[in-house]
């Protein structure tokens, strides 16, 4: 899925030609177009090196390969691309409703990426991988988030002349709001759910023997 996302997001920004951008440029904000292309860019490194990361085999079998990518990850991939994000959220041409989500996004990106790195310097490696599972689901939002735009678009376009209507231009920032909340915010939960689940399960586990062990002396 990040292969073919890639594919079809990044060659419209690797031309340098604004007419080819999917996000109108705001008239405010003359260098919209060069911080989007490099938020675009970086962002695909991001995307790139956390699927390799996330691999338990490769992980395992690789750990010095891990922990160089991992560097990539990290200043090559989500800081620059937070950061470019950041700016572009910030001037988005979608309404305050889509800047406040995409400004969020971008400092919770930045703030978990920053903490599973320093999590890993301080080798305390259990927070590291909890920290970089919600940086690896801040990186991958921007898939849901193209999906439900075009969710939501399809479900809206009928109602354009009745509930907006005919304002082609409030549907479009109804939609990119819509899309740029749940975007993000449902696969942090999902991610928030799996560690939780998973520090349940080894809680489960370390509690066994020591019922085991109860009973045993009743």
């Amino acid at each position: 899925m990040a292969a073919v996302f890639i594919a079809f997001s990044l060659p419209p920004y690797l031309s340098m030609d604004p007419a080819q951008s999917r996000v109108p440029a705001p008239d405010f904000f003359p260098p919209h177009f060069v911080m989007l292309s490099l938020h675009v860019v970086f962002g695909s490194i991001a995307m790139i090196t956390c699927c390799l990361q996330i691999w338990p085999w490769f992980r395992q079998r690789y750990p010095r390969a891990h922990r160089m990518i991992g560097r990539v990850y990290v200043f090559g991939g989500c800081l620059p691309a937070g950061l470019m994000g950041l700016v572009v959220g910030a001037a988005t041409p979608f309404g305050p409703v889509t800047m406040i989500s995409d400004v969020m996004l971008a400092l919770l990106w930045l703030g978990c990426t920053l903490a599973g790195w320093r999590m890993a310097r301080q080798r305390r490696f259990v927070d590291h991988r909890r920290w970089m599972v919600r940086s690896f689901a801040l990186t991958m939002s921007i898939i849901t988030n193209r999906l439900w735009g075009v969710v939501f678009m399809i479900t809206l376009s009928p109602q354009l002349d009745t509930t907006f209507h005919g304002d082609q231009a409030l549907m479009t920032s109804t939609v990119s709001a819509m899309g740029a909340w749940l975007g993000w915010v449902l696969p942090l939960l999902v991610a928030e759910w799996w560690l939780e689940r998973g520090e349940a399960a080894k809680r489960r586990r370390r509690a066994a023997p020591l019922t085991a062990a109860s009973r045993a002396t009743r």
